[in-house]
């Protein structure tokens, strides 16, 4: 069994990973907006595509401020343009730690399993050889494996 996922995250480095995350929250939560999914689906994106479109829009309306409509505020503009792009590494860099902690959960999750299921199996075949004390162990593992009753063992 190929075992990938062999060294233990010492729990005072979780704990502090766990502090700086919190401090992170913490320093943003004046900062932030939450959305439903409803307002999230419902609002205009910006990304890759359309940021060029923005960046230029910008320049233009610093330029040339009689084109604005009386109603656009340039200030707000700035202030939206501003953080969109401040926040976007911060997007980036907790987007690779969040898919480094799930590779590395979804492993070692993988990993403990079939573990289980290897134990298990030999506990299953032991409760058939009538080795002392599998039976009880095969029996209350394999309430997580419910038979399956087909139509002969229903009658």
């Amino acid at each position: 069994m190929n075992n990938s996922h062999n060294q233990s995250i010492p729990q005072a480095e979780l704990d502090e990973i766990i502090l700086s995350i919190n401090k992170a929250i913490t320093l943003m939560r004046p900062y932030v907006v939450t959305l439903t999914p409803e307002e999230r689906s419902d609002l205009a994106k910006l990304g890759d595509k359309t940021l060029a479109f923005v960046e230029k829009t910008n320049s233009y309306a610093l330029a040339n401020p009689q084109l604005c409509p009386a109603y656009f505020d340039q200030a707000a503009f700035a202030i939206d343009f501003a953080d969109y792009r401040s926040l976007r590494p911060l997007v980036v860099l907790t987007e690779q730690l969040l898919h480094n902690i799930d590779d590395t959960m979804m492993v070692a999750g993988s990993e403990a399993f079939i573990a289980s299921l290897s134990f298990y199996n030999s506990a299953k075949d032991a409760a058939k050889r009538d080795i002392a004390g599998a039976k009880a162990v095969y029996d209350d593992l394999k309430t997580r494996f419910p038979q399956k009753r087909g139509k002969a063992a229903e009658k």
